[in-house]
């Protein structure tokens, strides 16, 4: 089954025909991903549910979906993001281009997941949150294998079976989510490292470094979001709106890298 759907893959990547082909797979991946959340099979994934764990005071004259307005709002920053970076119409000759539309779409889909999952609060909605955040990583794995190997559709499938079947995890251990996701950033940085080495410049390693360092404010801001509150400068623009900040960048930077590489 994989084969046969990887040489469809790779027919609709060689000629891309049809603008709406990467928005229809990223979406199909979307519907499988919240069909089997839904179902209950992730049920016992441990997540953080309630306001409690936000630094951010809600406010509540406000409705639900604006509960945390500075943590709600900056998830538009992601649909901006994907908006900027999707090909436009006459940049669909070249293969590459197929890959940053499949990126872009994933950020125009992801920031809306994580605003569902803030304005209800709601379990399924957090694990949807935490498990589209792996093959959102992975798919820079994949982008930076074509450059060094070509196009090879089956392989891109199997990597992103993988990285979805990694948060099973999640249900084993009670921190399997970021050992799965700690393992993702692992090889992002490694595989964008190798591909530095052999197709890379001086500013490519810039953009490179600036990712490097925006993931790890990424980190590092979500883990410390409660502690910074007792600094003004983190009471209503916390670590956790920050730590998105740095995920946009990290975001952007991914996208600078990849693109100038595959020019």
């Amino acid at each position: 089954m994989l084969k046969e759907l990887g040489q469809a893959l790779e027919r609709a990547g060689i000629k891309l025909e049809s603008k709406r082909e990467p928005a229809l797979q990223v979406a199909g991946g979307l519907v499988l991903c919240v069909g089997i959340v839904a179902s209950g099979i992730l049920d016992d994934v441990q997540t953080e549910i309630g306001y409690g764990y936000y630094a951010e005071p809600t406010m509540p004259q406000l409705p639900a979906i604006l509960a945390m307005p500075a943590n709600c709002l900056v998830n538009v920053a992601y649909v901006l993001l994907g908006w900027y970076w999707l090909p436009s119409c006459d940049k669909k000759g070249q293969t590459y281009y197929y890959f940053q539309e499949v990126f872009a779409v994933m950020a125009l889909a992801y920031g809306p997941v994580q605003w569902v999952r803030l304005w209800t609060q709601h379990h399924w909605a957090a694990v949807l949150d935490q498990w589209l955040t792996l093959p959102i990583f992975a798919w820079v794995v994949v982008w930076c294998h074509f450059l060094e190997q070509g196009w090879k559709p089956t392989t891109f499938l199997a990597m992103e079976v993988a990285s979805l079947t990694s948060y099973a995890l999640a249900l084993l251990y009670p921190q399997g989510f970021e050992l799965a996701l700690g393992g993702h950033i692992f090889i992002v940085v490694w595989r964008a490292w190798k591909v530095q080495r052999h197709l890379g410049n001086a500013a490519s390693f810039q953009i490179m470094a600036l990712g490097i360092a925006s993931c790890l404010g990424f980190i590092s801001l979500k883990l410390w979001d409660q502690d910074l509150a007792q600094w003004a400068l983190f009471q209503r623009f916390t670590g956790h709106f920050w730590s998105k900040i740095c995920d946009v960048l990290q975001f952007h930077c991914a996208f600078l890298f990849l693109t100038q590489l595959s020019r």
